[in-house]
């Protein structure tokens, strides 16, 4: 499974966003991974003030991935070229990236995003 940007602060958090079934799948994952882009997205809502962290961003998002010990997913070139060829439905391009990945790699994604459906990829939520 891959972790939108949105469940991995939800997962580091312990927030209830994350239903009961979403958290065990978690648990139960044997690999659970999240896109590099993620990375960007805490960095850049960070800087605009739009997401408090306990630390700075950079800190912060390599310990959330050490702790529950998420594996980063590259954005290579054919992820950004799959992003591009995706039909117009979701505009952020950081979540055109993670639905390109999902799609490319044939996993489901934790995201609140119902919009991700639209695209044939399967929400945790």
């Amino acid at each position: 499974m891959i972790l939108d940007t949105c469940g991995l602060i939800w997962l580091a958090m312990g927030s209830k966003e994350l239903s009961v079934e979403t958290r065990r799948a978690i648990n139960d994952a044997e690999v659970v991974q999240v896109s590099a882009i993620s990375a960007f997205e805490i960095g850049s809502k960070y800087a605009s003030g739009e997401l408090e962290l306990p630390c700075d961003p950079e800190k912060w998002y390599l310990e959330v991935l050490a702790h529950h010990q998420v594996t980063e997913i590259a954005v290579d070139g054919k992820v950004a070229m799959a992003s591009t060829k995706l039909p117009r439905i979701h505009k952020d391009p950081c979540d055109r990236i993670i639905i390109a990945t999902a799609k490319l790699l044939g996993l489901p994604v934790v995201t609140a995003d119902e919009r991700f459906r639209s695209y044939g990829v399967e929400i945790l939520s």
